[in-house]
């Protein structure tokens, strides 16, 4: 069967009706589906979702977005700040209330997101607040929130005392405070939170002894009090917390000796009680878990015992150990080991080992060699008077007014208690403000130099008034004995330990510089002496040919001006050349000298047809002269009398003035009237000339009719005083 045209469009538009009417359909059907599935998804209470609001103003949190979606089902805040790795932003809520339609929050982590307000009493299910910028202290009204368990506010600002009224915090199992500005004594009550199990409170200015309340803390497994100024010994309750497992200790400011009953808790992995006095033998450690084990710089005595297997990481350091290490605990292991600084005896087959700091361990100390005992015999195939290294970067050279530094590269990936031999110099083992929160960080270490202490309880961030600013600490008068020169950072437990991130602390510098107090130790700056010769040749050339120039041009124009104006004042002279001249005087001949006036000397000469002359030769060495030279022409020229010499003529040749007089011999009256008049036209010409030649107002009209006067009498007739202004 055939289908018509009229009768083929009849059918394709019954086929889009129906389409359209089918979409149609599925549209109202899918958008009805969603609206169902949107009404029926739980979402946070509004009462909570106001007192987030609230919340986020008072911790400073000023991009808070409510509306975007319900942060329940985020799990979310939606805050409008760029996300980076340590930061962390989380919220868990219940929605179980109301038939799973009403959601509660149950947990808040904000982290990492440098805060500034304070701590908000609207909401106590924050959990974290960890490293921001909050200030005030903690508010009591958490404290009536029943499901409270977990408190983080550790690298804020929180300050003042630790209040009293935690102990109403009945099932909180954390609290930590850690690098905060907490101060002053810890009160009893705490020892009311028996439910506690962690308890970090290092890094502030706590005071005063532990107090003996805490000795029912028998629950803790974390007791963190480093870095504060605590008095007292260490306290024999904590032997009782036979649950803990990490004890630092370190700089707190309590005395040994470490209790018998600490030594023997058996669930310890981390121990770290350093820098700490009072301590005088080495503990009998029962923990087979240990891990890390810290009992640095405390200036202990005697061998070590108890240990079978070092721990993971094992800092001796800074004691006066002693006893023959041959091989077993200590040689044979792969753990991390520092041992440096104490008194030990070695074999001598032992073998150097880069996972063990051997440096000054040895009681023998005399010489380079022995600073390692385990290593092979030190030739050093060259001493330096000088060193520059650039410590944990790449090499750098940089360029002062006297020339340039190259700082050696310190790069290398080293693990702690780590021997690193480079090929100068031996390795002996950041904060900023681009987040609040990092204002908080402070490094805090002593620096020995030749085992001298230098800088004691040094704080980088206040000596350099701020971060990212240099200071430089020079030691002068420094003796170097045994071609041995030792810089020593000491890290004496000091500072935060967590910010930026937890494991950031000890000594910081950027470079070390050593230089020889008699000798400047830069580098010779490399001299391209073909490119400095390729350079500068072609343009003291083109120098050179600029000054021809110039001189070719003035002495031109010098000699265009004299005829210019010799013109101008009407002087019809007969002009010598130089040449004439010359051979007249017999080159200037100084037998031919008859004397010397103000502007050059007189010589005698003969001209080729025999008449005798007198040569007046003005200095052609400067262009002072030409004003003089023209005007005395003028006056002389004008001089008609039988008793004085004739002017026969000029030359100005060469760049040379010469005048041309008749010659008379100086015996005669002639001659002492031609001598004086001499004198006296050249007194009056430079007079005159230095008027001509000023830029100072005009001559007063009085003297210019004294000057027309004195130049009758003198009988120049010719004498132009309108020419231009004597002055």
């Amino acid at each position: 069967m055939r289908l018509t045209k009229t009768s083929r469009d009849y059918f394709i538009s019954i086929m889009w009706i129906i389409f359209s009417s089918l979409l149609v359909f599925f549209t109202i059907i899918t958008s009805f589906l969603a609206t169902l599935t949107t009404s029926t998804s739980p979402a946070l209470h509004p009462d909570e979702l106001n007192a987030l609001g609230k919340i986020a103003t008072t911790l400073g949190l000023k991009r808070l977005n409510l509306s975007y979606e319900d942060p329940c089902r985020l799990g979310t805040l939606k805050i409008g700040l760029v996300s980076k790795s340590d930061m962390v932003n989380t919220i868990s809520c219940d929605c179980s209330f109301n038939n799973n339609t009403t959601c509660h929050i149950t947990e808040l982590f904000l982290k990492s997101s440098s805060l500034s307000g304070k701590l908000p009493p609207e909401l106590a299910k924050l959990k974290n607040l960890c490293r921001n910028y909050l200030s005030g202290s903690i508010p009591m009204e958490w404290a009536s929130l029943p499901n409270l368990t977990y408190i983080s506010l550790c690298a804020n600002r929180l300050s003042g005392n630790l209040p009293t009224g935690l102990q109403n915090f009945k099932n909180l199992t954390f609290l930590g405070v850690e690098a905060n500005q907490f101060a002053g004594p810890i009160p009893d009550e705490l020892g009311n939170l028996t439910t506690l199990t962690g308890l970090e409170l290092a890094s502030n200015q706590f005071t005063g002894s532990l107090p003996s309340t805490l000795a029912k803390l028998v629950n803790l497994e974390k007791f963190r009090i480093c870095d504060n100024n605590f008095t007292g010994n260490i306290p024999e309750y904590i032997g009782n917390w036979f649950r803990l497992q990490r004890l630092d200790l370190y700089a707190s400011g309590l005395k040994g000796p470490i209790p018998d009953a600490v030594a023997r808790l058996e669930n310890l992995t981390e121990l770290s009680i350093s820098d700490t006095t009072g301590i005088h033998s080495f503990p009998n450690i029962s923990s087979k878990a240990i891990k890390n084990l810290d009992l640095s710089f405390n200036k202990l005595t005697g061998e070590v015992f108890g240990i079978k297997l070092a721990p993971k990481y094992t800092y001796l350091a800074g004691n006066m150990l002693s006893g023959n290490i041959k091989s077993g605990v200590f040689l044979n292991s792969k753990s991390n080991i520092d041992l440096s600084y104490n008194n030990f005896s070695w074999s001598s087959s032992c073998q150097e080992r880069s996972n063990i700091n051997t440096y000054r361990s040895s009681y023998m100390k005399n010489n380079l060699t022995e600073l390692f005992p385990c290593a092979v015999p030190i030739k050093c195939r060259k001493y330096q008077r000088s060193l520059h290294i650039n410590c944990g970067g790449e090499s750098v050279t940089t360029t002062n007014s006297s020339g340039k530094i190259t700082y050696q590269a310190d790069n290398s990936e080293i693990k702690a208690a780590t021997n690193l031999h480079s090929k100068n110099w031996e390795s002996v083992a950041l904060f900023s403000d681009e987040e609040l929160f990092n204002r908080q960080g402070r490094r805090i270490f002593d620096v020995f130099v030749q085992g001298k202490l230098f800088l004691k309880d040094f704080n980088i961030k206040e000596e350099a008034n701020g971060t990212l600013k240099p200071v430089v600490k020079e030691a002068k008068a420094v003796n170097v004995t045994d071609h041995t020169l030792e810089i020593r950072l000491y890290w004496a437990g000091k500072g935060t330990t967590l910010i930026p991130k937890r494991g950031n602390y000890g000594p910081l510098i950027s470079a070390i510089s050593l230089c020889h107090s008699l000798e400047q130790h830069l580098e010779k700056q490399h001299t391209n002496y073909p490119l400095i010769f390729g350079v500068t040749g072609p343009l003291v050339a083109l120098i050179l040919l600029a000054l021809g120039l110039y001189a070719h041009t003035r002495c031109r124009s010098d000699k265009n001006t004299r005829e210019r104006d010799l013109g101008a004042q009407g002087l019809q002279t007969v002009c010598f050349t130089w040449r004439q001249l010359q051979a007249a005087t017999n080159n200037f001949d100084e037998a031919n000298k008859l004397g010397e006036g103000g502007f050059g000397s007189v010589f005698k000469g003969e001209l080729s047809d025999g008449s005798l002359i007198a040569v007046k030769q003005l200095s052609s060495k400067s262009c002072q002269g030409n004003r003089e030279f023209v005007n005395e022409i003028g006056m002389i020229s004008g001089l008609n009398h039988p008793n004085l010499v004739k002017l026969y003529g000029c030359c100005v040749d060469k760049n040379q003035l010469m005048l041309v007089y008749e010659y008379l011999e100086k015996t005669t009256p002639l001659w002492i009237a031609f001598s004086s008049l001499l004198v006296f036209f050249t007194i009056i010409t430079s007079f005159f000339a230095t008027l001509t030649t000023s830029t100072s107002p005009a001559l007063h009209p009085a003297e210019w009719n004294a000057l027309e006067e004195i130049a009758t009498t003198l009988g120049i007739k010719r004498v132009n005083l309108s020419y231009e202004d004597l002055v």
